[in-house]
């Protein structure tokens, strides 16, 4: 079996590429171990400015894979829905690491980030985005709420209305509206993308990098994330036990329409 990711250094960037491309990057429980290590490496290689991170075939990621939920009873047991708390918490503690880097973190996005591929890309420091791609965070169409930091950071990056906007419906959204939002730093057609990353990695290597490093410190730590991310946990603990989220992720596994309860 290949590996989950990829990493590999370029000059003077560290590559990090979610590589499930037959399951669109779903990302499951092992992957998450996979990034995990990965950006323990980027913050020990030497002679790096940037990581990148990328994902191979047709997208970014399509986000948690379905099937990842009934696998999660190996790591965190049978019961793992009551212990929601622990679950959501480990999940945040790795996407975390690429907001707390010391290297500028870098999403480069093509064909779809959704979900929890969205959340990882939302805690880089940068998102450039090839033409065409859609973004978004649909777990209300599957019961739950975007909790590996997503709703905190979301509404750090574009406030409280337009997080509404785009977590409450679920609904994707193009390039367009998200470069009007300020959700991507940067679009350029597909063939042109990696280049364009590289051209701004050279533009942050022309600055000291402790300056660099100590610089995305202070601006994280101004907007601090970590009690939106406690209710993050709060509200999935609730959510992940719900009858609402049984017939989500079923009408999902089953391309049909959930019938909802509220319960």
């Amino acid at each position: 079996m290949s590996d989950l990711v990829v990493t590999g250094i370029r000059g003077n960037v560290f590559e990090i590429v979610l590589n499930r491309p037959d399951r669109r990057n779903a990302i499951h429980w092992p992957l998450m171990q996979a990034l995990d290590a990965a950006i323990d490496a980027a913050e020990r290689a030497a002679n790096v400015r940037a990581v990148v991170v990328r994902g191979e075939g047709g997208g970014f990621s399509s986000g948690i894979d379905l099937a990842a939920f009934t696998e999660l009873s190996a790591t965190f047991g049978d019961n793992w829905s009551a212990r929601m708390l622990n679950v959501t918490a480990a999940f945040q503690s790795i996407l975390n690491k690429f907001e707390r880097c010391a290297l500028p973190t870098i999403a480069q996005l093509h064909g779809y980030a959704l979900g929890l591929g969205f959340e990882l890309a939302l805690a880089c420091d940068f998102r450039f985005a090839a033409t065409h791609t859609r973004l978004g965070l649909p777990e209300t169409r599957l019961g739950l709420i975007p909790d590996v930091g997503g709703t905190t950071r979301l509404t750090r990056l574009i406030g409280p209305a337009r997080a509404k906007e785009l977590i409450l419906p679920g609904k994707p959204i193009g390039l367009e509206q998200a470069e009007s939002w300020g959700l991507v730093n940067a679009v350029a057609p597909i063939d042109q993308l990696a280049d364009r990353v590289r051209l701004f990695v050279a533009e942050i290597a022309q600055a000291a990098p402790l300056a660099v490093s100590y610089a995305k410190r202070v601006i994280d730590g101004v907007t601090e994330v970590d009690r939106g991310l406690q209710l993050e946990a709060w509200a999935q603990n609730h959510l992940v036990q719900s009858r609402d989220f049984q017939i989500g992720v079923q009408a999902a596994l089953a391309k049909s329409p959930p019938e909802w309860t509220g319960r």
